[in-house]
């Protein structure tokens, strides 16, 4: 019989994008070798971002320069799939490392996992989410039939079979930002959020604790939550790789969505 593997989960609260990217990066790296335990970080974004994806072009990010910058927006590029989406403060956004070898090597598969997880984490807190049929429409939805809203965004990048990148839930997000972007490259794509379909507040982290629980269950990991210590130390490896990938990239931080200069990983 398999030994149950355990899953190491780390709220990091806010953090900047490229801080995370690189993170991940090191912790996949660490968990293809078996040199560390898989991780689940949990975070928000801060300062906002627009991420592009492998598909995405710079058609995608509609807004001016000046509008970004007079919303704190960064601009930056991303190995995961899809387009391009959003990120920011009240979006809880969920990065599992985990290796799907030997026995789950389906990234069909794997994208249901997560979407499942949303909608066990929604159904939480009495907001009903569904998928709908479509590789443009993955994710997971909120709102009527007649009148669908996105809450979720999914986009995963695999290195031999160990996952990175992974899903944002809108929970209290700025819901306008979303109007810089061809948000999932979907020009009439209504966004929402669960503080706008509950009616309730509802914060990042308690929604974070539902979500872990139910990625564990999900793929069939038993969950560990992180020490204070373990969290500080990811956060510090975390700024520490960032500090030192931004000097070689020799302030190449363009405003413009240029994937080049942009690159995070």
């Amino acid at each position: 019989m398999n030994e149950t593997r355990t899953l190491i989960w780390s709220h990091l609260g806010a953090i900047d994008y490229a801080s995370a990217a690189h993170l991940q990066a090191e912790l996949c790296a660490a968990v293809h070798r078996g040199e560390r335990s898989e991780h689940l970080l949990t975070l928000e974004h801060a300062p906002p971002v627009f991420t592009l994806g492998r598909n995405a072009t710079d058609a995608d990010i509609t807004s001016a320069e000046a509008w970004r910058a007079a919303r704190g927006i960064e601009v930056r590029a991303s190995n995961r799939g899809g387009q391009v989406t959003y990120h920011g403060p009240g979006q809880l956004v969920a990065y599992p490392i985990v290796n799907l070898s030997p026995d789950r090597r389906d990234i069909r598969r794997y994208v249901r996992d997560l979407e499942a997880v949303i909608i066990d984490t929604l159904a939480d807190v009495g907001v009903a989410g569904r998928v709908r049929d479509g590789q443009e429409l993955i994710g997971v939805w909120a709102g009527s039939e007649d009148a669908p809203a996105k809450i979720a965004s999914i986009g995963v990048h695999l290195s031999h079979w160990v996952t990175t990148h992974g899903f944002a839930l809108n929970v209290d997000t700025d819901l306008d930002h979303f109007q810089g972007i061809i948000a999932c490259g979907l020009g009439d794509v209504v966004m929402t959020s669960v503080v706008h379909e509950s009616g309730t507040q509802h914060s990042v982290e308690a929604l974070a604790a539902r979500a872990a629980h139910h990625t564990a269950i999900r793929l069939g990991r038993e969950l560990r939550v992180a020490s204070r210590d373990e969290i500080a130390q990811l956060r510090r490896e975390a700024a520490s790789r960032a500090s030192k990938n931004e000097i070689t990239r020799k302030g190449a931080r363009d405003a413009r969505p240029s994937r080049r200069l942009e690159a995070d990983e």
